[in-house]
């Protein structure tokens, strides 16, 4: 038999032989930071399929149907360090409190979480703030309405005097349309800051 005979004799066994075939996508459910349940519905060919447990995984075939695999956490720490490196923190929340009637003076409990709040920010390369000022429902909606402004707006000013860019960081006054106690109204005369 001739060299080019036996190439294509090879060539043809090879396309022959059965390939395993590769995953196109996997996908794994990673815990929640907080500790709480999370979970994950992922539709394929073959209908669809829930992930509820931490390092639960699918791979997905290249026809679209799906394969479970389970992975420990070592195993996806390991494989995916560089994406999990990649990942920006996790949204975060600071609430401030503030004396009655006040625009600008805090809690001094306050006053320490101010302190954390602001050293925060300053370890976060380019965070996204948005800062709500709440009043009590003492007032009338007018006077609660620009006291709660002015509250978030204090907020604004006290982070900006850290050193830190308050240029794209929207404030709103929610008055007390959106009460956290019905019991204890100094927990209603807050600025929520929320960053991302």
């Amino acid at each position: 038999m001739e060299l080019t005979g036996l190439i294509t004799l090879a060539l043809a066994a090879a396309l022959a032989w059965p390939r395993a075939e590769v995953p196109q996508q996997r996908i794994v459910l990673l815990p929640s930071a907080d500790g709480s349940p999370s979970a994950v519905v992922v539709k394929g060919a073959d209908g669809e399929r829930l992930l509820n447990t931490p390092y639960a995984g699918l791979e997905v075939m290249p026809a679209g149907t799906t394969q479970a695999v389970t992975l420990t956490e070592a195993e996806v720490r390991a494989r995916y360090a560089q994406v999990l490196e990649a990942q920006p923190p996790r949204p975060t929340h600071f609430l401030l409190y503030f004396v009655s009637g006040s625009d600008s003076q805090l809690t001094p409990e306050s006053a320490q979480t101010l302190a954390g709040l602001q050293t925060y920010l300053q370890s976060r390369p380019a965070p996204e703030v948005t800062v709500m000022g709440h009043t009590d429902r003492t007032g009338s909606v007018a006077i609660n309405d620009a006291l709660s402004l002015k509250r978030a707006q204090s907020v604004r000013e006290l982070i900006r005097q850290a050193g830190i860019s308050v240029d794209n960081m929207p404030v709103f006054g929610l008055g007390s349309r959106e009460p956290i106690s019905g019991a204890q109204e100094s927990l209603n005369r807050r600025v929520e800051i929320h960053v991302r």
